[in-house]
């Protein structure tokens, strides 16, 4: 079974260079986490800031879901948060 993400939300983290959004597997929320690096190899020209990196994620939800659904699929569905990298993308 695939992730579903009817959730929008998706929030800046400082802290970590990321940002941070929800997938479900039926009634289990798994969390995922886009570092900074992966966002940037997507959208090149995206500043720093954090509305920078919420437009730019907005622009390519698309991908970023289908990847996130992938990485979770690939068997680590016993963990309820996955980060995405550059080398998932």
């Amino acid at each position: 079974m695939s992730v579903n993400f009817p959730n929008p939300s998706r929030s800046f983290e400082a802290s970590g260079n990321r940002v941070c959004f929800w997938g479900y597997d039926n009634v289990i929320e798994i969390a995922f986490f886009l570092e900074g690096d992966a966002l940037k190899k997507l959208c090149p020209g995206m500043g720093d800031t954090e509305a920078s990196f919420l437009k730019a994620f907005d622009s390519v939800k698309a991908r970023i879901y289908e990847v996130a659904d992938k990485v979770y699929m690939r068997g680590h569905k016993s963990s309820f948060s996955h980060v995405l990298s550059a080398k998932d993308f």
